[in-house]
């Protein structure tokens, strides 16, 4: 049987939902996630160094990678993170917007 007199965790939020935690930019990304986001911002000089990087970092083949970005761009997470970034690599791909 519950208890009448238990105080709840969380309080109310006005329209009867609890109230939302505040979480940190990129939280909901884990450190490959926040990994692929940073080697996207790095600006390469020479041809394959941006796929030698890849496997160094994440032990990832380029075309994993490519595949992982493509979906990652898609989160919330991802746009909360480096919503700039985001929004290029959206573009690159062809996103309309």
């Amino acid at each position: 049987m519950p208890d009448e007199h238990a105080v709840p965790d969380e309080e109310p939020a006005p329209g009867g939902g609890a109230v939302p935690e505040e979480r940190p930019a990129g939280a909901g990304l884990d450190e490959a996630d926040r990994e692929i986001l940073a080697i996207e911002n790095l600006q390469w000089k020479y041809q394959g160094a941006k796929e030698m990087e890849i496997r160094r970092r994440l032990g990832l083949s380029p075309t994993r990678y490519y595949q992982r970005l493509n979906v990652l761009i898609d989160t919330r997470a991802a746009l909360e993170h480096d919503p700039m970034l985001v929004a290029r690599l959206r573009r690159q791909r062809g996103d309309l917007g």
